[in-house]
């Protein structure tokens, strides 16, 4: 799979060698940070508000040494769909003297079997 040759194509390209499957929807965290803590609590309650659907946590990211609002959306990871919803979650911060800082996927996702059974201890019936 080819993919731009920018910090989006790259996390892309990284998730795809890594064994993601990059054609189901996943969690996909964008960062939005602020200097100040009320125009990130202001940012968080009018992105409630609105129509986006996802989840959100906001908290004081102590290594930058900013507030840091994640907006976690389900999608399927396409480059666009990502370069898209980081403009459009851009401009948003930006009304709020903030700014998007990159984006990022959990390692486990739902349906993941990497985790599924660590108790587990394998026999000769397994088929994995």
């Amino acid at each position: 799979m080819q993919f731009p040759d920018d910090d989006n194509g790259k996390m892309l390209a990284a998730m795809s060698e890594a064994g993601i499957d990059l054609s189901k929807q996943l969690d996909v965290d964008f960062f939005l940070v602020f200097e100040d803590q009320r125009d990130a609590e202001s940012a968080t309650e009018e992105l409630a508000g609105s129509d986006l659907e996802g989840e959100m946590e906001l908290h004081l990211n102590d290594e930058l040494g900013k507030w840091e609002l994640i907006v976690c959306i389900k999608m399927v990871p396409e480059y666009q769909a990502i370069v898209d919803q980081e403009l459009q979650l851009n401009g948003f911060a930006e009304e709020f003297g903030g700014a998007t800082d990159g984006w990022g996927v959990m390692q486990h996702q739902e349906g993941d079997d990497e985790f599924a059974d660590d108790d587990h201890e394998c026999s000769d019936s397994c088929k994995h």
